[in-house]
């Protein structure tokens, strides 16, 4: 083994060096995103209605060609939305081999966390990043929950429970 990996025992898997995360910043917290998993970050973006959507559907918009669709955060975890007048950003991630741009409050800076430091969920995590984190780092002044996307865009099991 080399000497920058370590087998966490009480998460059974083995971890190396660091990962990098874009941040970015939702009601209020800030999410970490896998770099590797982002594929642009947008500023507001013209979105066209899409009718019959899930309400936490915006629509969709045309990114170089692309047909992405654009969820609102927010309303996707149940957050009021965004002030009047305040303008949200999105950052295109991949879901089974679909483009969906992730409406979010702002974007933050990229971190390098080491993995030794990630964590589960704590059992007082907000039940809303909870169900969709796969787990969390303790920054300096505040928790930073991993966004699961694959989690966030389980439309499956969202649109049965509703």
């Amino acid at each position: 083994m080399s000497s920058d990996m370590v087998v966490r025992k009480d998460l059974n898997v083995v971890t190396t060096g660091s990962q990098d995360y874009v941040t970015v910043r939702l009601a209020g917290q800030t999410l970490g995103i896998p770099v590797l998993g982002v594929h642009d970050v947008l500023n507001a973006q013209q979105i066209t209605r899409i009718p019959l959507a899930p309400e936490w559907v915006s629509g969709v918009l045309n990114l170089r060609g692309r047909i992405v669709t654009a969820i609102d955060l927010r309303r996707r975890l149940g957050f009021p939305p965004l002030e009047e007048g305040k303008v949200s950003m999105s950052v295109v991630v991949e879901h089974n081999e679909e483009p969906y741009s992730l409406q979010i409050d702002s974007v933050g800076e990229v971190l390098s966390l080491d993995n030794q430091l990630f964590e589960k969920n704590p059992v007082t995590l907000d039940p809303r990043w909870r169900e969709v984190s796969r787990g969390i780092y303790r920054l300096e002044k505040e928790l930073l929950p991993i966004l699961d996307v694959d989690k966030l865009l389980a439309f499956e099991s969202k649109d049965k429970a509703a």
